[in-house]
């Protein structure tokens, strides 16, 4: 690696190689979410705590800390990715440091040689060489041979000092890398650290609830409210589908594959025939009415639940658009994929969210990890035509 090689290496190693302005307002984009993050962890802080203090949002309470562990999962991932990516960078560093060191190796080596024979040859012998020439073209031609030569030995001297000074930055860089992954590291634990002390909270605010009647009621009653307040959004989107497609009559599509006579549309092929949300798991409460096993009142479930070890991959049962991502009490986080001709699917109790509203999804593609209902670890999942609920134990293989 030449002299200018190098340097543009340390100027891309100095920067980050964000270099660009596209790069930089990348980097203050992800700082000003990592600060939005913490702002909304911070509110359902002081939120969790006046609540509390209050005994009548003890249900309300769960909600908080649930969407509050939504919040430190997705920092501490980006902290993680935040790492993964320096690490990257201290790595590229120090093979920048090593090809350094060997290069000034060489050339202290190199240089050391040539003046040890300078030193030993003196500079009587340069006299010497210019008095015993037999002609002026002769002087002229040795003058200009030792004055170059001790050009070569200025241009020497000046590498080496250039490319320890480029050492010494790479040095110096490595020291603030190692520096800010200590500290990431540090930050990364303490969040790790109130996820898990959140998770003790949650569990003894269940505890209590478990244990007292009238809050187990007045669960049923949210949940009873929650599925309504499902079935206002999905009609929400079907009447959003209906203005859209009075406005844009000519729209122009894709074109779509064959499909066998007499049917309709690709979801409604697969009837029976779709791949399940996650790969383990018991339905433990099917669609329908459900009989509560103490309090003797009936309910009715929109979809089934699965019930799951925390953290399962939840994936699509097909390919869809992400259409709505949001929290209903009871129902936690929940994603809605699109899958066309009015069929919807729902997702609900997750834990984490690994896509983006207008996402599209493939078949079997992970959108997030479950989390836990008041009854445990939950994976809530429905299938919708329309403004109609359907039994998912139809629609899944079997």
């Amino acid at each position: 690696m030449d002299v200018r090689r190098a340097r543009v290496v340390i100027l891309l190693l100095l920067s980050g190689g964000a270099i660009s302005l596209g790069a930089q307002d990348e980097l203050q984009r992800r700082q000003a979410d990592l600060e939005n993050l913490r702002a909304q962890i911070q509110e359902l802080e002081k939120k969790s705590q006046e609540q509390q203090q209050n005994e009548s949002e003890t249900l309300d309470l769960l909600d908080t800390y649930d969407r509050k562990a939504t919040l430190l999962r997705h920092l501490i991932r980006r902290y993680r990715s935040d790492e993964r990516q320096l690490q990257g960078r201290i790595d590229s560093t120090q093979r920048v440091q090593r090809r350094l060191q060997t290069q000034l190796a060489f050339l202290r080596d190199h240089y050391a040689r040539s003046v040890r024979s300078v030193y030993k040859s003196g500079r009587q012998q340069d006299a010497e060489l210019l008095i015993t020439s037999t002609s002026v073209n002769q002087l002229n031609v040795r003058n200009e041979y030792l004055r170059r030569f001790a050009e070569q030995r200025r241009r020497e001297a000046d590498r080496i000092t250039a490319k320890r000074n480029q050492f010494e930055a790479t040095e110096a860089l490595a020291q603030r890398q190692l520096g800010e992954e200590r500290r990431l590291i540090a930050v990364k634990g303490a969040e790790e650290d109130r996820l898990g002390t959140l998770a003790s909270e949650r569990r003894a605010t269940l505890e209590r609830i478990r244990k007292d009647k009238k809050w187990t009621e007045r669960q049923i009653q949210r949940q009873m409210q929650a599925a309504r307040d499902m079935s206002q959004l999905i009609a929400r989107l079907v009447e959003a589908d209906r203005i859209r497609s009075e406005r844009s009559p000519t729209e122009k599509t894709l074109p779509r594959l064959p499909l066998p006579s007499g049917v309709k549309g690709e979801f409604e092929v697969r009837k029976g025939k779709l791949r399940w949300p996650v790969t383990e798991g018991n339905i433990v409460a099917r669609f329908g009415p459900q009989k509560h096993p103490t309090l003797r009142t009936i309910t009715q479930n929109t979809g089934i639940d699965i019930a799951v070890q925390s953290g399962s991959p939840v994936n699509a049962v097909a390919a869809g658009e992400v259409k709505v991502i949001s929290f209903l009490p009871s129902y936690g986080n929940l994603v809605i994929l699109d899958h066309q001709n009015g069929y919807r699917t729902v997702y609900a109790h997750l834990a984490e969210i690994e896509v983006q509203e207008g996402q599209t999804v493939a078949e079997g593609e992970s959108i997030g990890r479950s989390g836990d209902a008041m009854e445990g670890p939950r994976l809530h999942f429905e299938v919708w035509k329309d403004r109609e609920k359907q039994n998912p134990e139809s629609w899944l293989t079997r």
